[in-house]
């Protein structure tokens, strides 16, 4: 690794690639089946001809035979043959075809072209260095490998013609018990009020709030505010998922004495919100009555406004911290390229808005207030000890540099938050105040270009910003990262948030990190993952088998994983694409049934899921990305632990990022076209 001028990296050449790197350090990964065999002889007269169809979906092969109607073909090439790649667009989308190497460096790329049945020809001879051949503007489903053979028809690669095991090892197994299953649509979240054991609150997207027995009984709405929420028809066509809605919840820490309560929706627009934004993101306060079945009437009280320029990327977890303060988690507001909704920012080699800029809007950050004070107009208090008090900045902002904060939580004394990526990279964050986690800058621990039409591949980024902006202050990695897609198959889609699992219920999760994402592929097949923190250093992470279900998935999309006040934890699912349809459902994670048997005398006693919490967050230094496809490193003058990088063609992927993944078909895929204005 060198280091270039402000503060960039450069990513050295003559590594390995990031096949071979995997397969000689991830375990159990045995390598990619070929899909068809492309060879030459030595002595040619004419290129070697490939053919294939390109849509957002995913490229289909045509010629040769070997790979004739397979999506995303593997192409095998001999190293020194020369190719005829040619392609036909067939759905009119904007599309090109690059040649990568095993960084994610172009070899050979074309201009992008977007009639429908244009044909395009890419001519290339065959060399060590290929790895990957895309679409650079459909990254996630546009994406095959390369297999390369030496002039003795040796394979380069050093893995077997096996199926990969998966990107993360398997790890432990455990089984879910649904305790709530219809009668929602899509919950997303899970709260009680300090120290009920008995009833649980499930938060719906719907805009309603259901209470329930331990049990999971009952059902009856606690709240509904769906007259004061958006329309969810209101969709551009483009759109098929809706990422607003109402979206949190947090009970006050003195919820006994006052039965004062908190949500976060997104509003119709209000006063003061500007004509060309789609809403206003609204953090009300309400009372609950005395039996706590209810709100009071007229009880509401507005407390934060947020105008939102575009329909995704409103983030929506609200939570009290160890410190009674209220943490409210706030999306970048969507649009990938820089329009006149978003500030200029200090980085102007991007064209992404949101997430840098601390002086105009509240936007891509966690934010922290005081709920019971008030500073000036405001219908809040600013904690006296936040990043910006005193200094140019809103004073709201706790952190800062984040895309879309899909569920954020205190676990052991930190505050965790999971950053959905753009096209490329998830990523969770343990979050310090006044840290500065990278979006726009980096996805992940990669560069991340905004920049519309141009190559969408930097090998260079800062690390931290120039020292006239904050002086200079570090962009922090991530302690988890993964790539959205491994030898071609899905990995996840959208990360979702979650807490370290501390319990003795489940042996095999106790103080794992248990999170998960929304989708590997698009499709209802959202993923369980734990994680082992490790201070100072990126934490290792197994992907959860579920017990109780054939294929050992959760077998619908993942949308939340909840605690309890026992610090039981749960995973809250839904069948459907968008806000629609009944098929909500909650379920309780539990012990494989053997395991159940033998420590249900064991468990852990009730206790407040935040015991053992301090007010700030302790940072965790210098973490490097977890077995991400690419063995890259980025140095920095201070040490680091944060997130960014990627590219873009439009909006990209938010809480329902599905979009252009080949098993959801081309309408959900078009979620990834356009930037939502």
């Amino acid at each position: 690794m060198t280091k270039g001028t402000n503060g960039e990296t450069s990513i050295p050449s003559g590594r390995p690639s990031r096949r071979r790197f995997l397969a000689a350090t991830a375990a159990g990964v045995t390598g990619l089946a070929g899909v068809g065999s492309i060879t030459g002889a030595r002595a040619q007269s004419q290129p070697e001809t490939i053919r294939l169809g390109g849509e957002t979906t995913g490229w289909v092969g045509r010629k040769p035979s070997g790979i004739q109607g397979t999506t995303n073909p593997t192409l095998e090439l001999d190293v020194g043959t020369t190719y005829r790649l040619t392609w036909k667009n067939v759905d009119g989308a904007q599309h090109n075809v690059a040649l990568l190497d095993g960084e994610d460096a172009v070899i050979e790329r074309t201009q992008y072209m977007s009639d429908e049945g244009q044909t395009q020809t890419l001519e290339f001879t065959a060399t060590e260095a290929m790895d990957e051949y895309v679409c650079q503007a459909h990254l996630n489903s546009m994406r095959g490998d390369i297999k390369l053979s030496s002039e003795s028809g040796t394979s380069e690669t050093t893995t077997e013609s096996s199926e990969p095991e998966g990107f993360f090892p398997t790890g432990p197994t455990v089984r879910t018990d649904t305790v709530v299953d219809g009668g929602l649509t899509a919950p997303l979240g899970l709260e009680a009020p300090p120290g009920e054991r008995d009833a649980f609150f499930v938060v719906d997207q719907i805009g309603v709030i259901r209470r329930y027995g331990a049990d999971g009984s009952g059902g009856d709405i606690f709240l509904d505010v769906r007259d004061q929420l958006i329309d969810f028809d209101n969709l551009p066509e483009i759109k098929t998922i809706d990422e607003r809605g109402l979206l949190g919840l947090a009970f006050h820490p003195n919820f006994a004495d006052n039965r004062k309560f908190y949500v976060h929706f997104s509003a119709k627009s209000r006063p003061g919100t500007p004509g060309n934004y789609t809403h206003t993101q609204v953090i009300a306060e309400f009372e609950a009555n005395e039996d706590v079945t209810g709100a009071v009437a007229d009880s509401q009280r507005t407390v934060l406004e947020i105008p939102s320029p575009y329909y995704t990327h409103n983030g929506g977890a609200i939570v009290f911290g160890p410190d009674d303060y209220l943490y409210i988690g706030i999306g970048n507001g969507g649009g990938a390229l820089k329009s006149s909704k978003q500030p200029d920012d200090w980085y102007d080699a991007n064209l992404g808005g949101n997430g840098q800029d601390v002086t105009e809007n509240l936007m891509g950050s966690v934010l922290r207030i005081d709920v019971d004070g008030r500073d000036g107009d405001k219908a809040y208090g600013i904690p006296d000890d936040n990043p910006l008090v005193g200094d140019e900045g809103l004073d709201e902002h706790y952190a800062w540099g984040f895309r879309n904060p899909w569920r954020i939580g205190f676990s052991d004394g930190k505050l965790m938050a999971a950053d959905v990526g753009q096209r490329r990279y998830e990523e969770v964050n343990v979050v310090r105040k006044g840290g500065n986690y990278g979006w726009n800058v980096r996805e992940g621990g990669h560069c991340f270009v905004a920049t519309q039409g141009s190559d969408p591949y930097r090998a260079n980024c800062p690390t931290k910003t120039p020292p006239n902006v904050r002086g200079g202050e570090p962009l922090i990695d991530p302690v988890i990262e993964y790539p959205h897609t491994y030898e071609t198959n899905g990995v996840g889609v959208a990360v979702i948030g979650g807490y370290i699992y501390q319990n003795a219920t489940i042996p095999a999760l106790r103080n794992k990190y248990v999170f998960g994402d929304y989708s590997k592929d698009g499709t209802p097949r959202g993923s369980l993952f734990a994680a082992t923190p490790v201070e100072g250093d990126s934490w290792s992470v197994e992907e959860i088998s579920i017990g109780n279900d054939e294929n050992g998935e959760l077998g619908a999309y993942l949308l939340c994983v909840a605690r309890d006040n026992d610090g039981e934890l749960y995973a809250l699912t839904t069948d459907n694409l968008g806000v629609e349809g009944e098929t909500g459902a909650v379920h309780r994670l539990r012990p494989p049934e053997a395991e159940e048997r033998s420590t249900v005398t064991t468990e852990t006693p009730a206790r407040p899921a935040t015991a053992t919490a301090t007010p700030e967050p302790t940072p965790t230094p210098t973490a490097t990305a977890t077995a991400t496809p690419t063995e890259t490193t980025n140095e920095s003058d201070t040490a680091r632990t944060g997130e960014s990088g990627g590219i873009v063609s439009g909006d990209g992927p938010g809480f329902g990022i599905l979009a252009g993944l080949a098993a959801i078909g081309l309408g959900v895929a078009r979620l990834l076209g356009g930037d939502d204005r």
